[in-house]
């Protein structure tokens, strides 16, 4: 199946509570709640406080992507915040099997995220121990960013791979998907789409809607 995940980093956050029911509604499955830490990547988004508020907004998937330094330090309070899926970064994690081990411990499905230079080969040895892999199609650290056309090859190869292997593992790509590129990626294998400005520009029931209208073309 493949979902939807609008990034609430492109919301308007002084309405994100009813922004958020928007979504709800027009049938997206997910949500994408980018934690930045300003090390990691440059600059600082939103922590536990902001998921932990905005939960009992909506009832859907809370897919919340960790990029800081050791993630290991906060698994157990986003887990508490509400978080449903914890992705973290490869390259934060001093110890991946550790942060494999603590997110399953808190209750939530385990995603690993790699950056656009970081090679696929890199996150092989983990794919039996997680849920999801996340293809960076940008640089992480800033909305608004252009899809980068070179990580289209990474999002097929792991998609061959994970058939190959016979995982039950989703694929999820981030970064400048709007109604261009949203084609490419699907094609390419990706089954869980994170969009940003084209869903919280302008009409957002509109715009989930049209791009799962797209989606309906590869299932």
């Amino acid at each position: 199946m493949i979902k939807l995940s609008p990034s609430i980093l492109a919301a308007d956050f002084s309405c994100l509570g009813s922004q958020l029911q928007k979504i709800d509604q027009a049938g997206a499955e997910y949500v994408h709640i980018d934690v930045m830490d300003g090390m990691f990547v440059p600059s600082i988004s939103f922590g536990i406080p902001v998921v932990k508020s905005i939960r009992p907004c909506t009832s859907r998937v809370f897919d919340v992507h960790l990029m800081i330094e050791d993630p290991a330090r906060y698994i157990e309070a986003f887990a508490k915040a509400g978080a449903d899926i914890i992705t973290f970064h490869l390259e934060a994690a001093p110890n991946v099997s550790d942060v494999i081990a603590r997110i399953r411990k808190a209750g939530c499905r385990v995603g690993i995220s790699i950056k656009p230079a970081t090679p696929v080969e890199a996150v092989l040895p983990y794919l039996e121990q997680i849920d999801m892999v996340l293809v960076m199609t940008v640089e992480p650290g800033f909305g608004g960013q252009s899809y980068l056309e070179h990580t289209t090859e990474k999002i097929c190869s792991l998609r061959q791979i994970i058939r190959e292997k016979g995982l039950d593992l989703d694929l999820e790509v981030d970064g400048g998907i709007n109604r261009r590129t949203i084609r490419t990626v699907l094609a390419a294998g990706a089954n869980v789409i994170v969009c940003g400005t084209a869903v919280f520009r302008g009409d957002i029931s509109k715009n989930v809607m049209e791009l799962k209208e797209v989606f309906c073309e590869y299932e």
